[in-house]
């Protein structure tokens, strides 16, 4: 027998299951009095969150709620879901799902029979689009309203009507403080549900667990540049991925959660000032939010600003606007597949003394694997070989390791798919750097053949993002009956600014090789998803149609 394996095995004193619980229980007993939740009013103690959520956790368990029931939540970034990350896993190992708040009744009907539901707790903001979906679920959970105290006077729209049989404020109140609750039997148990877009046939429901759950935090926290108390404004909707496992990681290093039901430049800017935000995340969208701000919005910040954002790579122009501003931007790339973020553009203190726009061209890059991400690589899809680290040469974005999911549920073909020959497939195009530093240049279906060249889309976008008056938008490919696809671009335009076709055709011409440049540039309002991803499929309908009119 191996001499370190003889008598040296694994044991509950030597070994146990990782989860995130575990860290807001530490945080509880170190810092019980250090506020961990803001919302309007409202304050919430260490202390007063930890009991809270053994209270929330024993009221799902006295209703029999157990290991693998899925517990949904259509909630803002308000309390309940905060709480709801910690404890619906600590009722018997039940599993959140975390619903899109923007999303149709069809949908939501679909993921909450998909996923079996057993209860779900809704905002009155979202009881009338929940009670269409109810309506068309075969599912019949048991719903809890959440009436929202501090719910604005200013409110884009009044609080709907309550559509379940139970209160949250009683519910919770009904719980047992002093819960004995549980830890994962395993840290291998799922811990939260996430559905993906969806904009190909139905969404598939990502299985995230507790060990990739917990490694995240420590991720985030190190990516992230978290301190002790780090004060961390919610931008960026919970219901996404999770929000990208910040419910958990706030916990880490006792931070305090302040909540945000809107994102507005105003409120975002006062929330700043006024409770000292060190940190925040979004979208490239949330960024242009904050530099379109008029100055009667905006307020000046107390000390540098921690932005991390993701989802389409950021503008080279945007990113340097906002260091102009005041905020300190961290690159970071993910999927609904890797719990968030698990590439970081790792800044080097080499490049501080390069120019400014070369700076934001090392910026733009999405970086090197996350600490707890094995291996991250950009290979031929076909060969499963590196491509050359040339910058230059187009491969698939690939990756495995401790922070990829579970799978798909109920979904093994998708998932057998997404994890063929030992690596998850991003279906992302792009490049690896001589330094090992990776570029996405597309998503596979975006990229834009025209004539037998490849178009990287983001490439001409970032040729438009350089004009001033472009404050978003998109190219996707548009039917050519000689090129085959040619570019197509929609652009909106900032506030005060004034532009047309001509004009920003001959500001692409001065920039790009002439086969890149639009055919066409559309000027409108670019459709989004709630966290700010622009909506390539429908704009792909619409150059179609554009094409047919032509």
């Amino acid at each position: 027998m191996d001499k370190f394996e003889d008598g040296l095995q694994r044991r509950p004193a030597n070994h146990q299951p990782m989860t995130p619980i575990s860290f807001l229980e530490r945080a509880a007993r170190v810092y019980p009095d250090h506020v961990a939740i803001i919302h309007g009013n409202l304050r919430s103690t260490y202390r007063e969150m930890w009991r809270d959520s053994r209270r929330l956790a024993s009221a799902f368990a006295a209703q029999g709620i157990g290991r693998s029931d899925t517990v949904a939540v259509m909630l803002s970034n308000t309390p309940p879901m905060i709480l709801a990350h910690y404890a619906v896993p600590m009722a018997n190992g039940a599993v959140l799902l975390s619903l899109n708040t923007r999303l149709d009744a069809a949908t939501l009907a679909f993921q909450l029979d998909h996923a079996e539901t057993k209860f779900v707790i809704v905002d009155r903001e979202f009881s009338t689009v929940m009670a269409e979906a109810l309506k068309l679920a075969t599912v019949k959970p048991i719903i809890i309203d959440f009436d929202d105290p501090e719910y604005p006077s200013d409110a884009p729209a009044p609080k709907g009507d309550r559509i379940g049989t139970l209160d949250f404020a009683e519910f919770l109140a009904s719980g047992d403080p002093d819960y004995t609750y549980s830890l994962p039997l395993d840290e291998w148990d799922a811990i939260t549900l996430n559905y993906t877009s969806g904009t190909t046939g139905n969404p598939k429901g990502v299985v995230y667990h507790h060990r990739g759950a917990a490694l995240m935090c420590l991720n985030n926290t190190i990516h992230a540049d978290m301190g002790k108390h780090p004060v961390y404004l919610w931008t960026l909707p919970m219901f996404h991925c999770n929000g990208w496992c910040f419910p958990w990681t706030l916990s880490v290093q006792a931070g305090t959660h302040v909540c945000l039901r809107w994102v507005r430049a105003g409120a975002i800017y006062s929330a700043i000032a006024e409770h000292g935000v060190t940190h925040l995340c979004g979208a490239p969208i949330v960024m242009s939010t904050l530099l379109a701000a008029s100055p009667d919005q905006k307020r000046p910040l107390p000390h540098q600003v921690n932005f991390n954002t993701a989802a389409a790579p950021p503008p080279e122009s945007i990113l340097q606007a906002m260091a102009e501003e005041g905020f300190h931007v961290t690159h970071v790339y993910g999927l609904t597949e890797t719990y968030g973020p698990s590439v970081v553009n790792d800044w080097n203190g080499a490049w501080d003394d390069l120019p400014a726009a070369t700076q934001a061209a090392y910026k733009a890059r999405q970086g090197v694997r996350y600490l707890s991400l094995s291996d991250l690589a950009v290979l031929d899809p076909e060969t499963m070989q590196p491509v050359p680290a040339d910058g230059e040469t187009l491969g698939e974005v690939m990756q495995r390791g401790n922070i990829v999911m579970k799978g798909y549920l109920k979904n093994h073909d998708a998932t057998e798919k997404a994890f063929a020959k030992d690596w998850f497939h991003s279906g992302d195009l792009g490049v690896m750097h001589p330094d090992g530093y990776i570029q996405l240049k597309d998503r596979s279906k975006d990229i834009i053949i025209s004539g037998g060249e490849n178009i990287s889309s983001i490439e001409v976008e970032e040729a438009l993002y350089r004009h001033p008056a472009v404050a978003a938008c998109a190219v996707v490919a548009m039917p050519d009956p000689k090129w085959g696809e040619r570019p197509c671009a929609f652009v909106e335009i900032r506030d005060g600014n004034n532009t047309d076709e001509a004009a920003l055709i001959a500001h692409c011409r001065s920039l790009l090789a002439g086969y890149k440049i639009p055919a066409r540039i559309m000027f409108e309002e670019l459709p989004k998803t709630s966290t700010g991803k622009i909506q390539k499929f429908m704009l792909r309908v619409r150059a179609d149609d554009i094409a047919k009119d032509r």
